[in-house]
């Protein structure tokens, strides 16, 4: 910090300075500053002290600057207004040629659906904007908003009054396998389901997955993985059953065109996918331009079936 920072010296005093200079009076000037005569007065009284010099003289009813005063004057006139003009001015966001780097949290199956997306819209619209995705899910999210996120898209329990929450999509769940190791009854009864072997995706490290907690009942758990990144895989060439969200199920299929999927035999609640985003970057306007087209997507994946809108 410069030394000349140093010296107790409140800007907001040179403000008043200014008016005061300007108006030649105490009277009008605290009517423009909305003060009271006797503030502006101290506050002329703390410059004076601080300057070293006198800076009005009485002229009449009115004030005029001394020789000082017209030297301060003319040093800070135009620094004031142009700090007032980059208060006042309007953030100016170009997607075009922004070079921000936005903090996403997505959690695993929201990457599937939305970051290839995002992506190529970034490519076509904002070509220097830069995604750093971060792994998220309903226990952590609140965590690393807190920690730095712009904003992030996943399944979401309470948070506090800090972060906003918007519903984006909710998606079905269903049950993908491979047909050429198991071969199921069509319809799948709950009781073959049951009875068959699984894969889950658990953020527990357990063999705990969506149906245990939705339905209190115990599957035949013969693997649990911590995300869906390589279900598709693992399902291929097994006769294991997963039940995962129909939309992580579609894109795992572009690339494993023979598996399949089939209702499950019960009724299962849908999840509802949420953006979040810390109230601090409401008005930001790159994570407003990424939250705007986020929300676009979620629309457009809506208006083809592929998840239900919110």
């Amino acid at each position: 910090m410069p030394s000349s920072y140093g010296r107790d010296l409140d800007l907001n005093l040179l403000r008043v300075f200014a008016v005061v200079a300007e108006v030649g009076s105490v009277t009008e000037a605290a009517k423009r500053l909305y003060l009271t005569q006797p503030a502006v007065s101290a506050a002329l009284r703390r410059l004076t002290t601080a300057v070293g010099a006198p800076l009005f003289v009485r002229s009449g009813r009115g004030l005029v600057l001394t020789s000082r005063g017209e030297r301060l004057r003319g040093g800070i006139e135009s620094h004031l207004q142009a700090l007032v003009d980059a208060a006042l001015a309007a953030p100016v966001f170009d997607p075009s040629t922004s070079e921000r780097t936005l903090r996403l949290g997505l959690s695993d199956s929201a990457e599937l659906w939305l970051l290839p997306r995002l992506l190529q819209v970034l490519a076509g619209e904002a070509p220097r904007m830069r995604v750093v995705a971060i792994p998220v899910q309903f226990r952590t999210v609140g965590a690393a908003l807190a920690a730095g996120l712009d904003a992030a898209v996943t399944v979401a329990d309470e948070l506090p009054g800090t972060i906003r929450r918007e519903r984006l999509i909710t998606g079905s769940f269903t049950c993908l396998y491979d047909p050429r190791h198991a071969r199921l009854r069509k319809p799948l009864s709950e009781r073959e389901y049951f009875a068959r072997e699984h894969i889950i995706v658990s953020y527990n490290g357990d063999l705990r997955g969506v149906v245990e907690d939705a339905f209190g009942k115990t599957r035949n758990i013969r693997c649990s993985v911590s995300s869906f990144a390589n279900l598709g895989a693992l399902i291929d060439g097994t006769a294991m059953l997963a039940t995962i969200p129909a939309m992580v199920a579609a894109q795992i299929r572009k690339v494993r065109p023979h598996l399949r999927t089939t209702p499950l035999p019960f009724a299962f609640p849908a999840a509802w996918f949420e953006m979040l985003w810390p109230v601090a970057s409401d008005d930001d306007p790159p994570c407003r331009f990424v939250r705007a087209h986020i929300q676009q997507i979620a629309r457009t994946l809506a208006a083809k079936g592929m998840m239900a809108p919110k």
